[in-house]
């Protein structure tokens, strides 16, 4: 069985999606860009929340960007986009919102109110819908679209999200779309091990802009202790066997944390913090930078639709 509660919680209004069985449950927050607070699992007679997250909804609203954008939705760009300028039908447009040296960085509704649509629950999983109607507030981004994010619960710990975008606008739109979930397992990432299905490696240059160029990357094709590496990169995705295509394990306390995402996100960028207690996992439908480079860009028609779906799953060894 399978359950919804609404808490308040360190100042966040959440919705928590709650597997009744296991105990189990994940809480979003809809007023703060419908991030994903918690995600928990009960382990060895404990509650592990493998989501590095914010204290209260202070922090939230002081330090999202400062703090990385922890769980924060990308959209209607994600990572960067060179000088924070694009040229688009023969228009150019300067995104004002956030910017990281020159460049535009993840988004322009990381931290908008999102608002319910629905939430239910029945013996096989629990659900949520929040939605967000974007309507040209930034002159960097004139374009009408609505923003619908889905989270469901299900059985074996696993929480799918899934995004919908859709045209409001009377003319094309460009639109990328991404998540930038931080995980944890309680440790320094540096006595975790990483996996993940990807031989390319995005070559960037000094500001973090993709070259054009790619490179062979196989190193975490299996298990491998993540150590001292530090990593602000991007990678294709290697859609091609069994998923997962992302994996975090402890094997200290056989526990792992999957990503795994469908075709409509074929590229993922990982990030260290510098305090290495969680590694950002970003499930991008783009590369960095493409509202320039065009690699992947989605170019939505009026009245269109499209749709972004990964899952994360906690897994006990």
């Amino acid at each position: 069985m399978f359950a919804t509660e609404n808490e308040t919680t360190h100042g966040f209004e959440t919705i928590v999606l709650k597997d009744l069985e296991s105990n189990g449950f994940a809480a979003i927050i809809p007023a703060c860009g419908g991030i994903l607070h918690s995600f928990n699992i009960l382990h060895n007679g404990a509650l592990v929340n493998v989501i590095d997250g914010y204290s209260n909804k202070d922090d939230f609203e002081k330090n999202v960007t400062a703090k990385g954008f922890k769980s924060c939705k990308l959209s209607p760009f994600a990572c960067r986009i060179k000088d924070a300028s694009y040229q688009f039908e023969e228009h150019t447009h300067i995104i004002d919102k956030f910017l990281l040296g020159p460049n535009a960085l993840h988004g322009l509704i990381y931290d908008a109110p999102f608002e319910v649509i629905y939430q239910y629950a029945n013996e096989e999983h629990a659900g949520l819908a929040l939605q967000y109607k974007y309507r040209g507030e930034s002159n960097g981004y004139p374009f009408h679209y609505d923003c619908v994010i889905t989270y469901h619960l299900r059985k074996n710990n696993e929480l799918q999200v899934s995004t919908t975008i859709f045209n409001r606008g009377e003319g094309l739109m460009p639109i990328q779309d991404g998540w930038h979930p931080y995980f944890t397992l309680g440790k320094k990432i540096d006595e975790l091990e990483l996996k993940f299905k990807s031989n390319e490696k995005l070559l960037f240059d000094d500001n973090m802009i993709p070259t054009g160029r790619i490179e062979r990357f196989e190193e975490f094709a299996t298990f491998k202790k993540i150590g001292t590496v530090h990593f602000d990169d991007c990678f294709t995705v290697n859609h091609s066997g069994k998923p997962p295509l992302i994996a975090i394990r402890d094997p200290e306390q056989k526990l792992q944390v999957e990503v795994w995402p469908d075709k409509t996100y074929p590229y993922m960028q990982f990030y260290t913090p510098e305090h290495r207690m969680s590694i950002a996992v970003e499930n991008l439908s783009a590369p960095p930078d493409t509202f320039n480079n065009g690699i992947n860009l989605i170019i939505l028609p009026p009245d269109a639709n499209t749709v972004f779906t990964t899952m994360y799953k906690i897994t006990a060894l």
